[in-house]
């Protein structure tokens, strides 16, 4: 289900919003049924969408046989509440989509942490419904629910987990960063980006590093780091070897569009790896037709990290399915003027590596 407000730019990229929910639905193992949109002057206290838009969403349930409807922006506790009273389904919202993609994705210590961390802070203020929904699973008893005082009593454990989760957290990004801190001596660049636009890709392209390489969202969750030895000629050597030419490549976790404070919150851990490296290399997939509108949102997200973030370099994925690149290359150009453009499809990576190789080379010296 996707809204829109009335005289909102963002109404005329409802299908592709709507087309990325249904990416994010598949990813986390659903099928859709169908879809709705509706264009409001502003979201309703009691369902998010009008009352009217509540009974067509039913009917197109009730004839689909779905079981779960899942909504593209954020649902206050009280709307989520409300919304499965009335559509007598499951209800989950983008951020509960995307935090379940989250938890079967995670591998490492940390990224299991982040992900509980982020699932516990969701979950505190929308405890009394989801005991209300399990009550219901269990057959309708106790309709109303465990009663106050056992939600409170769930309520004092989940924040006594939480603030045990963000110790942990704590102490393992300072093993981090003492870690980050002990290979300074080859400079580090972080591969930034939204989600699947290939940073996994060219990673592997450069390193013929062994990481998972799908066309899903969220394919990477945990960083992944790799050294490789720049020859400027598109093709990267992984090895041990001296020190001239070699840079550490980091993968991060992909940004997505309306991502949650919470969530970004959750992951200063991960994002820690973007902050002190010495370059951004901000992936972007060339071929997608809304590519501006991803470059302003990982932009966004690096802007909200509280500190100026490292020099970037634009660079731009998936050249090979791109019509009429030329014509491309120069309109990217005037307002990228450092864009390096690649293909880790096919390998060509060279414009990408002589940027590398100009752009770290201070870092390098100062070593």
């Amino acid at each position: 289900m996707g809204t829109a407000r009335r005289g909102d730019p963002a109404a005329s990229r409802l299908e592709e919003h709507l087309a990325e929910l249904a990416r994010l639905t598949d990813t986390a193992g659903a099928e859709v049924a169908g879809r709705m949109v509706q264009r409001v002057a502003a979201p309703t206290p009691r369902f998010f969408i009008g009352p009217g838009k509540v009974t067509q969403v039913k009917a197109l349930a009730d004839d689909t046989q779905a079981t779960l409807v899942i909504f593209d922006d954020d649902l206050s506790p009280s709307q989520g509440r409300n919304l499965e009273r009335a559509l007598e389904r499951r209800i989950m919202d983008r951020s509960e989509v995307i935090l379940d993609i989250f938890a079967t994705r995670a591998r490492s210590k940390e990224a299991k942490l982040e992900v509980e961390l982020a699932q516990l802070e969701y979950l505190l203020p929308r405890l009394a419904r989801m005991w209300v929904h399990l009550s219901r699973i269990r057959g309708g008893i106790g309709l109303r629910g465990p009663g106050e005082t056992q939600i409170e009593t769930d309520r004092r454990l989940i924040r006594r987990k939480i603030s045990r989760l963000r110790r942990e957290l704590e102490r393992v990004t300072r093993h981090r960063h003492v870690l980050r801190q002990g290979r300074r001596a080859i400079p580090t660049v972080a591969l930034v980006g939204y989600t699947n636009a290939g940073k996994s890709s060219l990673l592997k392209a450069l390193t013929r590093a062994d990481t998972l390489v799908d066309d899903r969202l969220f394919a990477t969750l945990d960083t992944l780091t790799r050294e490789v030895v720049l020859d400027g000629g598109g093709s990267g050597r992984s090895g041990r070897g001296g020190r001239e030419g070699r840079v550490r490549l980091v993968d991060t976790v992909g940004f997505i569009r309306k991502l949650p404070h919470h969530l970004v919150a959750s992951f200063g851990a991960t994002l820690e790896e973007a902050r002190d490296a010495d370059l951004l290399a901000h992936v972007i997939d060339a071929a997608h037709p809304d590519w501006e509108e991803q470059v302003e949102v990982v932009d966004g997200v690096l802007a909200g990290l509280g500190e100026t973030p490292p020099p970037i370099v634009h660079v731009f994925n998936k050249m090979d399915l791109v019509a009429e690149t030329e014509v491309f290359r120069r309109r990217v150009l005037a307002g990228y003027p450092e864009a390096a453009f690649v293909s880790a499809a096919t390998g060509e990576t060279a414009e990408f590596q002589l940027r590398l190789e100009a752009l770290v080379s201070p870092f390098a010296k100062l070593a």
